[in-house]
């Protein structure tokens, strides 16, 4: 059966009150890898490009030039998809006044970042981030009067956020997603550090943040050309992690299991099996060496979050004036994008928006145990969630960087796994929804006591 846009969001309005099998899923999962456009993401980037400069401290009065125009813009567009489908978007700006700092911020500035939340249906508090860079820079990064296109760094990311809004605002989804236009990452990542200090205070219940920053560049500074990977970045454990847990890693295991590098697993997943001639490179790692990026203030504020971007860089076209230099051409300019790469990128985040949206609350209190015995016993508690059919246990070998083996345990809490040595592997758990769609795998945080 051809599965026709109306039909998909019949699919998605049903996921609360009746089972899909896995088949059905895959069918609306296999549609949204390949509903990016290209043509899209390249006028967008064009529109963000021509306003000259987007840098922090640029003109906000303008109509035609500055961030304020730019963001201004952004607005407009998100009100536009809003449009069509039925003011499913809730659009509104989100800022902060910024206090001079003598470094990055040499005035007081209204860092103001643009926002558009698409309600879930089932749980509108709980939500799925993907973001984007509104400003840009050139080689001062207090210029703010001179052209900076920014045209990758980070208009891509921008217009893959309003792209990913077009394509997913035709769904509905038991959980909240939001698009978001981000702004000051080049003065100190202050859009963001904004954003989680307000997602914190109001309790917002964030599943993961993917911050994409450069998504566009197919031809690194080290003279690789590559349209078939791209990067995950992300650390390690999270920053809310307890004395009592990181002194337990040392003996049962976690030290690279937080709940960001389980979100960097389940992209590469969805890349494997929704992408064609594309492949996730997770790296161990918060950013770039010594660098940063959006997702980090959400990591500060204890959320899960990763980076999305291009595997090669180049450096001659990040933070640079425009010019030419001994044959070399320098600037962040257009002429650097690969709209179709950008495209595929923006469709991996798409798949696990949809994905993370689209699946029933994770397993909570995951337990283990099994020292000294032939076998590994787990337990959690049952999930309070009706689309949940059941659990999935999943274990690898502890020098691998992903899950290798998995086994479907029904509505079990209470497990074990036979003849497979606890001292071998590392184990994690995930909820399966009636729609085929998984949580977050879970690390198992602490030892089932004796008795239990």
């Amino acid at each position: 059966m051809k599965l026709t846009k109306n039909c998909v969001v019949v699919f998605f309005l049903m996921l609360c009150t009746v089972g899909f099998s896995q088949s059905e899923i895959n069918k609306i999962l296999t549609e949204i890898s390949t509903a990016t456009s290209a043509e899209r993401i390249e006028r967008d980037i064009k529109i963000l490009v021509n306003f000259g400069t987007r840098h922090t401290l640029s003109d906000t009065i303008s109509e035609t030039r500055g961030i304020g125009a730019a963001r201004r813009w952004i607005k407009t567009t998100f009100e536009e998809v809003s449009k069509n489908c039925n003011n499913c978007l809730e659009v509104s700006y989100l800022g902060d006044l910024v206090k001079a700092d003598g470094r990055r911020i040499i005035k007081d500035t209204k860092v103001v970042n643009v926002l558009a939340i698409q309600r879930g249906s089932l749980y509108p508090n709980r939500y799925v981030i993907m973001s984007g860079d509104i400003d840009s820079r050139v080689s001062d990064v207090n210029d703010f009067n001179s052209d900076s296109p920014g045209a990758n760094d980070n208009a891509t990311g921008m217009a893959g956020t309003i792209e990913a809004a077009r394509v997913l605002s035709k769904y509905k989804f038991p959980v909240s997603i939001i698009y978001v236009g981000l702004s000051g990452e080049e003065q100190g990542l202050y859009g963001g550090k904004i954003m989680a200090k307000y997602a914190k205070e109001n309790a917002w219940d964030i599943i993961g943040v993917l911050n994409n920053d450069m998504i566009g560049n197919i031809r690194g500074i080290d003279r690789v050309i590559d349209n078939s990977t791209f990067r995950v970045f992300s650390e390690a454990i999270s920053m809310e992690t307890t004395e009592n847990q990181r002194n337990n890693m040392r003996f049962y295991g976690g030290e690279v299991d937080g709940p960001s590098r389980q979100l960097a697993r389940y992209v590469d997943k969805l890349t494997d099996e929704y992408m064609t001639n594309l492949d996730a490179i997770m790296v161990y790692r918060l950013d770039r060496f010594g660098r940063g990026g959006h997702h980090r203030p959400f990591n500060d504020e204890g959320f899960t979050g990763v980076r999305i971007m291009e595997t090669h860089e180049n450096y001659n076209r990040q933070h640079q004036d425009i010019r030419v230099e001994n044959g070399i051409h320098y600037g962040d300019v257009i002429d650097g994008v690969n709209f179709e790469y950008a495209a595929k990128l923006t469709a991996v985040n798409c798949l696990t928006l949809a994905s993370l949206a689209g699946a029933p609350l994770e397993p909570k209190n995951v337990m283990i145990a099994g020292a000294v015995q032939p076998s590994t016993r787990l337990k959690w508690d049952n999930v309070e969630d009706e689309n949940v059919i059941g659990y999935k246990i999943y274990w690898r070998d502890t020098t691998s960087p992903v899950w290798q083996k998995s086994r479907f345990v029904g509505k079990a809490t209470d497990y074990t796994l036979e003849n497979i040595v606890i001292d071998n592997y590392l184990f994690g758990v995930a909820s399966i929804g009636k729609n085929g769609a998984e949580s977050l795998i879970q690390f198992p945080q602490k030892l089932i006591p004796e008795g239990l």
